[in-house]
């Protein structure tokens, strides 16, 4: 082989190597005239495409044997099981335990009520009454009692005039500016009209004089807008001869739509049994009873037992305004009797300054309401030390208070729920309140002295009391709130009131 061959197989082969080396982007022709890289496929000329069966053949299809048993069975199954939930849902209404009706419930069966006996103590007059409704509207009250506030002299007959508003308590265009606001907010307002308030008994002599001006009086002012009057020694009063004509004013034209009036008479010295026949008797709204200024657990319990029945006709306080009383309990007491007056079977009423445990300094002269008790000392103020212990305690009595106004505002079995005695004794109770399906409620005091153990017992059939209940707000600092306790034995402090709670299990 000569020189020249050589050198031309070298080029061939470096000419076949270059075309290994080059890669497949399509740019070369392969020997069938295809790009490299390229793929070749072959597309049907005619592409088929499914479109479903046609009216006809669907119908034939639709009428053989097969599809029609189809059909039945699944036109059968849709039947049973949609009579299957309906049978269900008719076991469930019938078996599920029914709600009791709620019973029929007025405005002052709705909160507590409010009483300013003394409206220049409270506030400086009337005036400063309306300026202090906000204040008042935070005990979520749903009524407020005002007075007396109309014109006489003590033991004076001829100077009566129940239709004239003394000018030192206030004037008819602040008393009506007074009534505008309390009812945007809520608050029902009830005249005191004790006829001889300032003077030695609270009627005179010639009581079918006085009952003729009350009756006009009565009209006067429900006409003016007010909500409901308030009387003294309703067992006296519902004996006179016009005491009908009295209760037809105020309550004459009851419909469900109007809002009723308030006929409420003050009792003091009687038993729970005289005041469950008044009540009966005398047809007067609402009975207020000074039954609980007892001091004694085993009356308390018994006046209850007797009157819990009427409690939508019943109402208790522990100050009827005289302030020589209640007033000097001390301030774990005042807890104490709140807690009663709030989880009572009853209307609770309490006179001013109660929700902060205010001291009357001595007599039976009212005290100066306190205001601003929130507002701390500046730092660099120089601080009595008494005084803002006292201040702290009238922080601490108000926060209970609003507490169990709160409470009993929105809990079915405080506010109207049935009542069970638990125990008793001379010094402590305790009792069971409790509505259909809601939360229920036990309250347990002791006033004594001494430490107490409680034994609770229930024997009411088809009710029972759960082994443990839930401490909902408490004075004793070893039962302390959000814990268990056990309702076999209560162990309470002297002094100390706790309210439990445990659910409705059905």
């Amino acid at each position: 082989m000569n020189k020249d061959t050589e050198i031309d197989m070298e080029e061939v082969k470096l000419n076949e190597l270059d075309l290994e080396k080059q890669p497949m982007t399509g740019d070369g022709q392969t020997a069938g005239g295809e790009k490299n890289g390229s793929v070749k496929l072959k597309v049907p000329e005619d592409e088929v495409t499914f479109t479903g069966l046609s009216k006809e053949e669907l119908l034939k299809v639709a009428g053989t044997p097969g599809w029609v048993r189809t059909r039945w069975v699944l036109l059968v199954l849709f039947w049973l099981g949609w009579v299957g939930m309906l049978a269900g849902a008719i076991v469930i209404i019938v078996q599920a335990p029914r709600c009791k009706p709620i019973p029929d419930m007025k405005w002052w069966n709705e909160g507590p009520l409010y009483q300013i006996s003394d409206l220049d103590a409270f506030s400086g007059g009337m005036k400063g009454v309306e300026e202090k409704l906000d204040y008042i509207n935070q005990l979520k009250v749903k009524g407020l009692v005002l007075g007396p506030v109309h014109s006489v002299q003590g033991d004076q007959l001829s100077t009566l005039n129940l239709q004239m508003l003394n000018p030192n308590k206030g004037s008819e265009e602040n008393l009506y500016a007074l009534l505008t606001k309390a009812h945007k907010k809520g608050i029902s307002v009830i005249l005191d009209l004790t006829p001889n308030y300032s003077g030695s008994t609270p009627w005179f002599d010639n009581h079918e004089e006085v009952m003729e001006k009350l009756k006009k009086a009565a009209e006067y002012w429900l006409n003016f807008g007010v909500d409901g009057i308030k009387i003294p020694n309703l067992s006296f009063a519902s004996n006179l001869t016009n005491w009908s004509e009295l209760r037809a004013v105020v309550q004459a034209n009851r419909t469900k739509e109007s809002k009723p009036r308030l006929l409420m008479g003050l009792v003091e010295d009687i038993s729970a049994s005289a005041v469950s026949q008044l009540i009966n008797s005398s047809g007067a709204d609402l009975v207020l009873s000074d039954l609980l200024s007892k001091s004694n657990g085993e009356e308390h319990i018994r006046a209850m037992d007797t009157l819990h029945f009427d409690q939508r006709n019943v109402s208790w306080c522990l100050n009827t305004g005289k302030w020589n009383d209640y007033s000097k309990k001390s301030p774990e007491l005042i807890k104490l009797y709140q807690l009663l007056l709030f989880t009572m079977p009853g209307t609770p009423v309490f006179t001013y300054g109660d929700e902060i445990g205010l001291q009357a300094e001595g007599g039976e002269k009212a005290p100066m309401m306190v205001w601003d008790i929130e507002k701390e000392p500046s730092k660099d103020a120089v601080v009595n030390e008494a005084a803002e212990a006292n201040r702290t305690q009238h922080v601490e009595t108000w926060n209970w208070f609003k507490a169990l106004s709160d409470l009993r505002g929105k809990e079915r079995s405080l506010l109207h729920g049935d009542y069970y005695p638990l125990y008793s004794s001379p010094a402590s109770l305790s009792f069971l309140r409790l509505w259909d399906q809601s939360e229920r409620y036990i309250t347990a005091v002791n006033w004594g002295s001494q430490p107490e153990t409680l034994k609770l017992t229930l024997a009411a059939s088809g009710i029972e009391l759960p082994e443990t209940a839930k401490v909902k707000l408490s004075t004793d600092k070893n039962l302390e709130v959000e814990s268990s306790i056990s309702l076999n034995e209560i162990e309470l402090g002297p002094g100390e009131a706790v309210l439990l709670q445990f659910p409705f299990t059905g």
